[in-house]
């Protein structure tokens, strides 16, 4: 189950009253990024794209966390019935599907951390998983950015970005492209252009 469009904004908004911070505009860039590649993939439904980019963080609501906010998102989304967008909260931040995809502080409970690392081998990944992978690479706070600008964004404040997940990135972006036969950015636009 997946909650509607307003549902979706609406959460997003009461995650931003209890937590403020850029991951709102990231999230609603990173929604605005799914809806368009998956109106120009022709088979993805753009209104589901658009909830699963916008909710993809939603685990931030509760707090400053690193992988916290994975497990938060999934357990807050399960908790309301909205199992699609908790996947996505799982999902989002390992494209490789292993933990250590994982940029950021290990700052969760051991229950939390089995909960990440049981249901991520579970899940088998679909075209909605890919996309917010793709589309959280390319979200900035504050627009778009080139997928590899961003990336080195969060290696220089992180200290790092594993290897395999940078290349990952990249395939998953090449991936698109042959997909909708162009460039990804002719589709979302980077920031700065019209």
């Amino acid at each position: 189950m997946l909650p509607t469009r307003e549902e979706a904004k609406r959460l997003l908004q009461e995650g931003e009253y209890c937590n403020p911070g850029p991951w709102g505009n990231h999230s609603r860039i990173a929604g605005d990024c799914a809806q368009k590649i998956a109106q120009a993939c022709g088979n993805l439904d753009s209104e589901k794209a658009y909830v699963l980019g916008l909710l993809h963080d939603i685990g931030r609501k509760f707090g400053i966390r690193h992988l916290g906010h994975v497990s938060d998102g999934y357990s807050y989304m399960m908790s309301l019935g909205y199992e699609e967008a908790a996947r996505v909260c799982l999902t989002h931040s390992f494209p490789n599907q292993k933990l250590e995809d994982y940029v950021g502080k290990y700052d969760t409970t051991k229950e939390e951390l089995t909960l990440i690392q049981n249901t991520l081998q579970k899940i088998s990944f679909d075209e909605y998983d890919r996309l917010i992978q793709l589309c959280d690479a390319l979200a900035g706070s504050e627009g778009v950015l080139d997928i590899e600008i961003r990336m080195a964004d969060v290696r220089r404040r992180y200290g790092f970005y594993p290897e395999e997940k940078w290349k990952r990135n990249l395939a998953l972006k090449k991936y698109f492209e042959e997909k909708i036969e162009r460039n990804i950015y002719d589709v979302v636009k980077i920031s700065g252009q019209k």
